[in-house]
């Protein structure tokens, strides 16, 4: 029995997110785990580090899995990238250590969320980024950006209903670049709740629009309230850019 990593690329557009789900077969998670399937000639759970929702892209996702096979690293990815659709590919894929865990083993991720102020969508980005009417002040979306660096409980920032689990995280470094009329919010940290980095954006966007101010941040951080925050961007806009271990 071998554990091999991968470094998997997708544009979620047409799926329901990764975790594979009883009531739809149209999750990457599936796709991957049929195509182990044809390979290998049993079931195989293939671990990700972490769930991305539908319509959500990464353009380096990590993912394991276990198996018996007499194909090499390179024939893996390649079997892998003659039966997946056009969008999902094996960007790699490396023999690891057995006690490697794609989750629980990851250090630390980065996100980012894609914009574009201008009136009509590009046909080339239409579907990887959400675009607004008016451009934002994003030097008031980095000056209030600054308040979210460090420990916090980010209940308020996330859609969780009701949980017994520790929603506090820890956010290393958020970044706001701006190419033409494209601007990009990244995010490196230690874990994200369920739509964080959506909300999070959404709550940056209203700031630069001029609807709410960076004092809305400690009042998030204070009551807990997800009404308190901004709103939850489409997912199309987001992306996972690295997994870190």
């Amino acid at each position: 029995m071998k554990n091999y990593k991968m470094i998997i690329q997708y544009e979620g557009t047409r799926y329901k997110g990764w975790q594979k789900q009883g009531n739809t077969n149209n999750t990457i998670q599936e796709k991957f785990e049929n195509i182990l399937h044809e390979m290998t000639g049993k079931k195989t759970e293939i671990i990700a580090s972490g769930r991305t929702d539908a319509g959500v892209h990464a353009l380096a996702q990590t993912a394991n899995f276990k198996c018996d096979t007499n194909k090499n690293c390179g024939e893996i990815m390649d079997y892998f990238n003659k039966y997946l659709p056009d969008d999902i590919a094996v960007l790699s894929v490396d023999e690891v250590d057995l006690r490697f865990h794609s989750r629980l083993n990851a250090k630390s991720k980065t996100y980012e969320y894609s914009l574009c102020a201008i009136n009509k969508p590009d046909v080339f980005t239409r579907r990887t980024v959400y675009y607004i009417d008016v451009c934002p002040d994003t030097e008031k979306m980095r000056i209030a950006s600054q308040k979210l660096l460090g420990t916090h409980d980010f209940k308020g920032f996330s859609s969780l209903g009701k949980t017994k689990k520790s929603t506090v995280r820890t956010i290393n470094s958020i970044e706001i670049t701006e190419n033409g009329s494209y601007i990009n919010i990244r995010i490196n940290g230690s874990g994200f709740l369920y739509n964080m980095v959506r909300i999070i954006a959404g709550t940056l966007l209203d700031i630069g629009l001029g609807k709410a101010d960076a004092q809305c941040i400690d009042l998030i951080f204070n009551t807990g309230k997800r009404e308190n925050a901004g709103i939850t961007l489409p997912s199309k806009g987001l992306k996972l850019v690295e997994v870190l271990y």
